[in-house]
C-alpha cells in the first residue's frame, strides 16, 4: 500500500520524505492556509521534495469553472512535476462533469469528500484517476468508514476499475492498518499519525538495554 501524507508543511513532507516512506500528498485550501506561505511557492516546493502524484484542490462549484481552475492549476506547475498533478474535485454531479472532460483531456482527478460505495463507483466510472472515502468523518457521525472502504475494494476488483482508492480522513495507526488489510491502493495520513505508527514502547525499551549493556562491555 502507498502513503501519501496529508499536509501542506514542507518541515513535515521534508523530513517524512527523508524516511523513503512517502508516495505521494494531498493537499486541501485550509492545510495551504495554515501554511501562511504562497500558494505557488509551497506547491512548487512540494513537487521537488516528492516524486509521486500531489493532489491540488479546485474551489470552483461549477463543472465549467472547475475544469477551467483545473487546466490554470496544471499551467502553475513547472512542466517536468505535471505528470504528478491530481486534480482534486467534490462529490456532486458537477464534479462528476468535471471529472469526464478532464479525463478525456490526460489530466488526473482525485474525487473527494467521497462517504459511500455509490459514490466511489460513479467517480471511477466518470474516469477518476483518484477517489477520497473519508473514513474518519463517517465514524465521527457514528458509521463503520473501513465497512465503505471494503465495499470500494470489493466492487473495483469485481470490475478491474483503474482507479485508486485513497483512505483519507485517517484519525489513528490502527486506521492505517485496516485500510491496508482490505487492499486499499493508498492511505493519506497526517504527520502526526505517521509519527505515532513508528514508535513502540518495546523498540525503546530494547534500544535502551542495548545501549546500555554496550556501556558495560566498553567499560
Amino acid at each position: 500500500m502507498k502513503i501519501f501524507i496529508d499536509t501542506a508543511d514542507l518541515d513535515e513532507i521534508r523530513e517524512l520524505a527523508s524516511w523513503g516512506i512517502i508516495d505521494g500528498v494531498t493537499t486541501n485550501p485550509t492545510l495551504i492556509a495554515k501554511s501562511g506561505r504562497p500558494f505557488k511557492e509551497i506547491i512548487n516546493e512540494i513537487f521537488k521534495i516528492v516524486d509521486g502524484p500531489i493532489s491540488l484542490e479546485v474551489i470552483s462549484e461549477k463543472a465549467e469553472e472547475m475544469v477551467k481552475e483545473a487546466k490554470t492549476l496544471v499551467t502553475r506547475i513547472p512542466q517536468k512535476y505535471r505528470k504528478n498533478i491530481a486534480i482534486k474535485i467534490p462529490m456532486n454531479s458537477e464534479g462528476l462533469k468535471a471529472v469526464k472532460v478532464l479525463s478525456k483531456e490526460g489530466i488526473q482527478t482525485n474525487v473527494t469528500l467521497v462517504f459511500s460505495a455509490n459514490q466511489a463507483l460513479l467517480a471511477a466510472k466518470a474516469g477518476a484517476a483518484f477517489v477520497s472515502p473519508f473514513i474518519g468523518r463517517l465514524d465521527d457521525i457514528g458509521q463503520e468508514g473501513m465497512q465503505v472502504i471494503e465495499e470500494i475494494m470489493d466492487i473495483f476488483t469485481n470490475y478491474d476499475y483503474k482507479t485508486e482508492v485513497i483512505v483519507a480522513s485517517i484519525r489513528h495507526p490502527i486506521h492505517v492498518i485496516q485500510a491496508a488489510q482490505l487492499g486499499a491502493h493508498i492511505a493519506t495520513v497526517p504527520p502526526s499519525v505517521i509519527r505515532k505508527m513508528v514508535k513502540h514502547s518495546l523498540t525503546d525499551v530494547g534500544i535502551k538495554r542495548f545501549l546500555d549493556d554496550w556501556k558495560k562491555v566498553k567499560k
